[in-house]
């Protein structure tokens, strides 16, 4: 699978690497538990969008403390009412680089 990568990224470095899983949300637990207590206030990268807002419920979880993102789901309202809930930054990307 080449999809739903996710990256976790501190200061100049990478912290955490979740690589592509069927599930966006197991993405970000892998790269979360390699980060360990780094993860928290670290910036968390996707290639493909969120169409629900369960990823950034598990940003959240880790202290995510901002998402960047390619956008484009119908549902984008979804992750970004979820991401302002939690006061996480959602920055939207434009390029999605989502590929099976």
């Amino acid at each position: 699978m080449k999809s739903n990568a996710i990256v976790l990224v501190k200061g100049e470095a990478t912290i955490g690497i979740g690589g592509g899983q069927p599930n966006r949300v197991d993405c970000v637990g892998i790269a979360a538990q390699r980060a360990g207590e780094k993860s928290k206030g670290a910036v968390m990268a996707s290639d493909a969008f969120f169409p629900f807002p369960d990823t950034v419920e598990e940003a959240a979880k880790h202290g995510i403390t901002a998402i960047i993102q390619p956008g484009g789901s119908l549902k984008d309202q979804l992750s970004i009412d979820c991401a302002n809930m939690h006061n996480i930054a959602m920055v939207f990307t434009g390029f999605r680089h989502f590929r099976h």
